[in-house]
C-alpha cells in the first residue's frame, strides 16, 4: 500500500548510487558490477527459493539471465579473445541454462551451481583490476 518516507528514501539512495556508480565507471569496472549484480540476482533467487516465493524467484532469475546475455555475453570478442572468449561464452550459455531450468524446476543446486561456477570468474576479474587498474587514466583531449 503506502511505503514509509525512509524506505522511500533509502530506495531513491540505493538508485542514485547505483547511477552514479555505472556513469563514473570504466569499462573494466561495469563488468565487475555486472558480476556483482548477476551474484547478487543469483543470491536473491535463492533466498526468494527458500522462502517459497516462486514470484520473486521467477524475477531474480530473469534478472541474472539478463545481466548473462544482455551484459556479460553481449561483451564478449569473440573474434579477437581467442580461447578465453570462447571458454567465457560457453560457461555463460551453459549458466542461462542452468538458470532456466532451476526457475522451471525450482531447483536451489542449480542456483548454487552457476554461483559456483561465477564467483571465481568475477573474483579474478576484480583481482586484476587491483594496481595495474589504478594506474591507466582516460586519455585527456587536448581541448579538455
Amino acid at each position: 500500500m503506502f511505503t514509509s518516507v525512509n524506505s522511500r528514501a533509502a530506495a531513491a539512495y540505493q538508485r542514485i548510487a547505483a547511477e552514479t556508480s555505472v556513469q563514473a565507471a570504466s569499462p573494466h569496472q561495469l563488468v565487475g558490477l555486472l558480476y556483482d549484480a548477476l551474484l547478487q540476482a543469483i543470491a536473491s533467487a535463492r533466498g526468494a527459493l527458500t522462502r517459497g516465493d516462486i514470484a520473486a524467484k521467477g524475477v531474480a532469475i530473469g534478472k541474472a539471465v539478463r545481466l548473462i546475455e544482455e551484459g556479460l555475453k553481449a561483451g564478449l570478442n569473440l573474434e579477437q579473445g581467442g580461447e578465453v572468449a570462447a571458454n567465457l561464452h560457453q560457461m555463460y550459455t551453459y549458466s542461462v541454462m542452468r538458470l532456466t531450468q532451476a526457475n522451471v524446476r525450482n531447483d536451489a543446486a542449480a542456483l548454487a551451481e552457476v554461483s559456483r561456477l561465477i564467483e571465481p570468474v568475477a573474483d579474478a576479474w576484480k583481482q586484476i583490476q587491483g594496481p595495474r587498474a589504478a594506474n591507466l587514466q582516460p586519455v585527456k583531449s587536448a581541448g579538455a
